[in-house]
């Protein structure tokens, strides 16, 4: 029996197991069995934990990487030439791009990397077409943009996802507060700080980590929204969470009542690459989803330079952490930082090393 068809077998095993506490504990081992699997796949298949094969090896560049993820002939390569400038094959036919395609955007004095990668077909994350290669692309992203055809976004929106879940990609998630540590004795201990569902007990744990041949561990949830999927996830690794934008092209096609309707789905903007309509909105959102901060340098006596702002993760904005992106030397010498905005009392105020900025917030670093 092929790992393919394993799978399948415990997918339906699953589905027509009734969820209450006494399955609880099977269907924990089954999550287990299943995602074990499904890691054997990724594994086991050439070029399957990466972007590898002609034309996917796109070096990274700019201060954040968005992909193009989406159905072929729904309209990634209009809009990527569009954005960016850089000519990506488009026409009336499926899969004309063939290849990862990238181009550059600039916003608010960044760079971002913008990947073309060529149309997903179901199955891609069981190695269909070039999937493995394209969801493989899509998992070094900071962003990902699913792009939906107006006409049919549902439809295809969940079987995207199901794809790129299934090559252990995370949609609109942050990683689960779960403490996991292996023990060489002491059994399973599991505790928690927060109000957790029936599915966490102790014999659901133990089934999953049985799978693992795990006998002693010690695990403490301290995420109320935790899950066993989010458990199992975290013991076998290789996980990633990326944040997801959907992006409904081709509106110039829908009605106004239709577009009433999707303007409820969350993470969404509608837009219409050909046209190009909505597409302020389209980058302004692809900069708040990337995470990003401006941060304008001072010298003494000069004005802020405006025009070439210093970007920064809003998960890495200290003082620090600047002067790191500056130049390595500059944190050996700092002194301390006058610093104007929104992250400080008074104007300017002195501020060391660990004070955290924000958006558009003015620095003039002294030096010792």
């Amino acid at each position: 029996m092929t790992t393919l068809q394993k799978i399948q077998d415990i997918e339906a095993e699953m589905a027509r197991t009734q969820k209450n506490k006494a399955t609880n504990a099977h269907l924990g081992l089954l999550k287990a069995k299943l995602s074990k699997l499904k890691r054997e796949l990724v594994d086991g298949t050439k070029g399957g934990g990466g972007g590898g094969g002609e034309g996917f090896d796109v070096r990274a560049s700019g201060n954040a990487r968005v992909g193009l993820i989406g159905f072929p002939s729904v309209g990634k390569s209009t809009l990527l030439t569009k954005l960016t400038g850089t000519f990506s094959e488009a026409a009336g036919y499926e899969f004309t791009t063939l290849t990862c395609v990238p181009g550059t955007i600039r916003y608010n004095g960044a760079k971002i990397q913008l990947l073309d990668l060529p149309g997903i077909i179901e199955g891609a994350k069981d190695g269909k077409g070039r999937g493995r290669q394209v969801i493989g692309v899509a998992r070094t992203c900071h962003l990902i943009l699913i792009v939906l055809d107006a006409m049919k976004p549902l439809t295809h929106r969940r079987k995207i996802q199901r794809e790129l879940e299934g090559f252990g990609i995370r949609i609109n998630k942050k990683r689960p507060n779960i403490v996991f540590q292996q023990k060489q004795k002491g059994g399973i201990n599991l505790t928690s700080t927060v109000s957790l569902g029936e599915e966490w007990n102790l014999d659901v744990v133990t089934a999953v980590l049985k799978e693992y041949r795990i006998n002693c561990a010690h695990i403490s949830v301290r995420d109320e929204n935790a899950t066993i999927d989010d458990l199992v996830d975290i013991i076998q690794g290789g996980v990633v969470y990326i944040p997801v934008l959907y992006v409904l092209n081709k509106v110039d096609g829908i009605t106004i009542e239709e577009l009433d309707l999707l303007d409820k789905v969350p993470h969404y903007v509608p837009i219409s690459a050909h046209q190009e309509w909505n597409f302020d909105e389209l980058l302004s959102m692809t900069w708040e989803y990337c995470n990003m901060i401006r941060i304008y340098t001072k010298p003494k006596g000069a004005i802020p330079d405006y025009n070439e702002p210093v970007i920064l993760s809003r998960d890495r904005k200290s003082l620090g952490d600047l002067c790191d992106s500056l130049h390595k030397e500059i944190r050996k010498n700092f002194k301390y930082a006058w610093v104007w905005g929104s992250s400080v009392k008074h104007q300017p105020q002195k501020c060391g090393l660990a004070h955290e900025l924000d958006d558009e917030d003015i620095v003039q670093i002294v030096k010792k």
